[in-house]
């Protein structure tokens, strides 16, 4: 069985929306969610001129940004109700240019500990016949906080 495309639970899937609604950057990025299961989140940015640099490619902020997000909410998935996940570090190879019609960044929970999580984060372009080119890879390490009340 596939596991990449297990979904989480409806209150998981909940709880992870409700923080994503909040994020401003991700809103102003125009990013969304487009899956959500047991340690693994998918983000897609859709390539528009506002997250573009200078030659034309999606700038490597917003490649970083939906890369940590993802990441993140990946180890939401596998938190207690009253637990939220911060990044205390990341580090993240640039592979090729980020073109094509949309950037899919998808994070995946290597370790979830007691106190840290570490996931593995990709992200790929993606053309508009499908085609898919890596154009980042890294690894995060996230600390569990107590939720702010």
């Amino acid at each position: 069985m596939d596991h990449s495309q297990q979904h989480a639970s409806p209150a998981t899937q909940k709880r992870v929306r409700d923080s994503f609604d909040r994020q401003g950057l991700l809103a102003l990025l125009g990013a969304r969610l487009t899956h959500i299961g047991p340690g693994r989140v998918h983000i897609v940015l859709p390539t528009r001129p506002e997250v573009t640099q200078q030659h034309g490619y999606i700038h490597t902020g917003a490649t970083s940004a939906i890369a940590d997000s993802a990441g993140c909410y990946a180890a939401l998935t596998l938190l207690a109700e009253n637990v939220e996940a911060l990044t205390v570090e990341y580090k993240i190879n640039l592979l090729a240019p980020a073109a094509g019609t949309h950037l899919e960044a998808i994070g995946s929970v290597i370790k979830s500990g007691r106190t840290l999580t570490v996931c593995e984060l990709e992200v790929q372009g993606v053309t508009a016949d499908g085609a898919r080119q890596f154009v980042a890879h890294g690894q995060q390490t996230l600390i569990h906080a107590r939720a702010k009340q």
